[in-house]
Formats: structure tokens, sequence, C-alpha cells
């Protein structure tokens, strides 16, 4: 496991988007935005059982995560690591980053659905950071 450096750690603690790499079945990159939150050097993102992050994963637990930073978006950090699952903590963690991106207090989106929250836990392998 690689530690993350200390300005990349602020960047995953504000409210900054990130981009998610996975690998399709026919061996292709698949790339979604997510919201993120750090937990010590790991990474967590949201997810649904069934989608196709969720099957990517499942499949083959290598991602790639980017972040760059609104206010200096040519500097950035990636992280390549491998990806635990688990849906135990997954519609708090929904509701957690509902709140620190959208300011509301619930996820309602899946309100009324049968989607069931997965926690992708990311840890980091390797960090590539540039910032200018």
């Amino acid at each position: 496991m690689t530690t993350l450096p200390d300005l990349a750690r602020g960047w995953f603690d504000a409210a900054e988007f990130a981009t998610i790499a996975t690998i399709l079945p026919s061996g292709q990159p698949h790339q979604s935005v997510v919201w993120i939150e750090r937990d010590g050097d790991d990474i967590l993102v949201s997810t649904v059982r069934g989608r196709r992050k969720h099957l990517n994963i499942e499949r083959d637990p290598r991602v790639s995560l980017l972040v760059y930073p609104r206010d200096n978006p040519y500097s950035y950090v990636e992280i390549r690591g491998t990806a635990t699952m688990t849906e135990e903590g997954g519609r708090e963690l929904i509701d957690r980053l509902c709140h620190r991106y959208m300011g509301a207090d619930r996820y309602t989106m899946d309100d009324g659905t049968d989607n069931v929250r997965v926690v992708v836990r990311i840890r980091p392998e390797k960090v590539v950071l540039l910032s200018r």
C-alpha cells in the first residue's frame, strides 16, 4: 500500500469530483465521474450492485482514480490500485457523499427502487501527483 501525499489528501477531503476507470469485459477502459471520500489512505466510492462499475470491479478489481481540483486544473493526482466491495455501509456512504457534494441529508435518487448500494474501497498501490 502507498500513502497519499498531503496535497492529495486535501483534494480528497474537499468536494472534488473524481473519474474512476475500470476494465470492461472486452478489456477496454470504462470511466465515470464519481463522488469520493477518503478513509485514511483508502478512497471510497459508491455504486449500485449490478451497474457497470460494480460488474467490472467484481470481475477485475484493478482501478485507476483521477482527481484534479477545480481551482487548479493543471494539477492532478492519479491513484492506481485494487478495489474491494461491500454492501455494508453502502446507504450511509451515499448519504454522507450527498451531504458533502449537494448539501442534502439523504440521497433520494434510490428511494422507491430496489437499488443496493455498494462501497468501493480503493487501496492505493501507486500514486502519481502533478502539482503546478
